[in-house]
C-alpha cells in the first residue's frame, strides 16, 4: 500500500522562514501542497520567498513576526488565520546563537539567546496551541501538529555555545510538557534536533580551521544539508504521525551517539 504525505488543504506556519532551515521547511511544505504562512522579522525576504513559492505553483502568505514581542506574535497569527484559515501545522523554528565561553557571557548575550530560542518559542507555540485547542473543542477530529526545532546541542554539550545549548534543552523539555497537556486535543507536539547542517547562515564557518575541526570529529566527517531534514519534518507534519507525540528526535548522522 502506498503511503501519502500530501498536505493539501493544511495550513502551515513556519517561523524564522526568512533564511536557513526555515526557508527550506517552507519550500518543502509548499511542495507538498500545504498553504504556507511565512513568518519572520525580515519582511522583504519573506516576500521574495513567497513570490518564489507561488511561481513554483505553491501557496504562500508572508506575515511579519518578532518572536520576542508577544503583541507581534498575536498579530501575526491573527493575520495568518484571517488570510488562509486556522493553522494546522506549526514549525516553530526561530533561533539565534552566540559563540563564546560561558565566563564571557554578558546579561545582554544571555537575554538575546533565551528571549528568542526559549521564551519566543514558548509563546509562539502557546498562541497557536490555544487556537488549536479551541478548534478541537468546537470542531473535533482535525489533527494538529507542532514541530519545535531544537538542536543536537539540547542533548549533547558542545563547546562555546553553552547558552544556546541551555535554550534548546528547554525547548526539548517544553515539547514533552506540551505533548502531555495538549495530546488529548489531537495536537501532536514533537521536536527535531538537527546536528551540524550547512546553511547560508553558517556556510562561511565550515571553511575556517574551527569549522574543519568540527567536521573532522563527526562520525562520517561530513555536514548535513537542509534537505536531509525533509523526510522527518514532512512525516511529523502529516496525519501519518498520529502515534508520534512528545518525541525529541536527533537528526545528526550519529554525532549524538
Amino acid at each position: 500500500m502506498a503511503t501519502s504525505f500530501d498536505l493539501t488543504g493544511r495550513v502551515a506556519l513556519v517561523t524564522g522562514a526568512s533564511s536557513g532551515l526555515g526557508t527550506r521547511f517552507a519550500r518543502m511544505l509548499a511542495d507538498n501542497r500545504a498553504k504556507v504562512v511565512l513568518a519572520a522579522r525580515r519582511v522583504e525576504r519573506l516576500q521574495a520567498l513567497r513570490d518564489q513559492i507561488v511561481e513554483a505553483g505553491g501557496q504562500a502568505t508572508a506575515v511579519p513576526m518578532d518572536v520576542t514581542d508577544i503583541a507581534s506574535i498575536r498579530a501575526a497569527v491573527d493575520q495568518a488565520e484571517s488570510a488562509v484559515g486556522p493553522i494546522d501545522i506549526l514549525v516553530n523554528n526561530s533561533g539565534v546563537s552566540t559563540t563564546q565561553k560561558l565566563v564571557d557571557v554578558r546579561p545582554e548575550d544571555y537575554d538575546f539567546v533565551l528571549n528568542t530560542n526559549t521564551r519566543g518559542a514558548f509563546f509562539v507555540a502557546q498562541e497557536v496551541g490555544r487556537r488549536m485547542i479551541e478548534r478541537a473543542r468546537t470542531q473535533p477530529g482535525r489533527p494538529a501538529r507542532i514541530i519545535n526545532v531544537a538542536s543536537l546541542a539540547a542533548i549533547k554539550a558542545l563547546p562555546l555555545i553553552g547558552i544556546y545549548s541551555m535554550s534548546k534543552a528547554a525547548v526539548a523539555q517544553m515539547t514533552r510538557a506540551m505533548a502531555i497537556e495538549w495530546g488529548r486535543y489531537g495536537i501532536n507536539v514533537n521536536a527535531i534536533c538537527p546536528g551540524y547542517i550547512s546553511t547560508e547562515l553558517n556556510e562561511h564557518h565550515w571553511d575556517t580551521d574551527a569549522g574543519r575541526k568540527l567536521i573532522s570529529i563527526t562520525p562520517r566527517k561530513r555536514l548535513g544539508q537542509p534537505e536531509d531534514l525533509d523526510g522527518l519534518v514532512l512525516l511529523l507534519a502529516s496525519e501519518r504521525s498520529g502515534f508520534i507525540n512528545g518525541s525529541v528526535i536527533n537528526v545528526d548522522d550519529g554525532f549524538g551517539l
